[in-house]
């Protein structure tokens, strides 16, 4: 188990753990990818921020786009992470 002083600078840090790569998609760089030992955890608690939420909506959106979900299926999704970040707020 990994104790809160044993995590990087960087942990959960979106900007820093996934961000937005030279060809508009987001990326996790060769850094974390490669040579962090708690990348996973990491990716996650930055995914559970208000940021994260905004990640989420492009995911949905680029999946709108390519015709990948219905519209029901982005209105649900859309949702879903509108009541994540109300939740987020209080």
């Amino acid at each position: 188990m990994t104790s809160q002083d044993d995590l990087p600078d960087c942990f959960g840090d979106l900007e820093k753990v996934f961000p937005m790569g030279p060809k508009g998609l987001r990326e996790t760089p060769e850094q974390c990818f490669y040579h962090c030992p708690v990348k996973t955890k990491c990716l996650q608690q930055a995914l559970a921020t208000k940021n994260g939420i905004q990640v989420e909506e492009e995911v949905i959106e680029r999946s709108t786009k390519a015709g990948a979900i219905t519209f029901f299926e982005r209105w649900s999704r859309k949702k879903q992470a509108h009541r994540r970040g109300l939740k987020m707020r209080k």
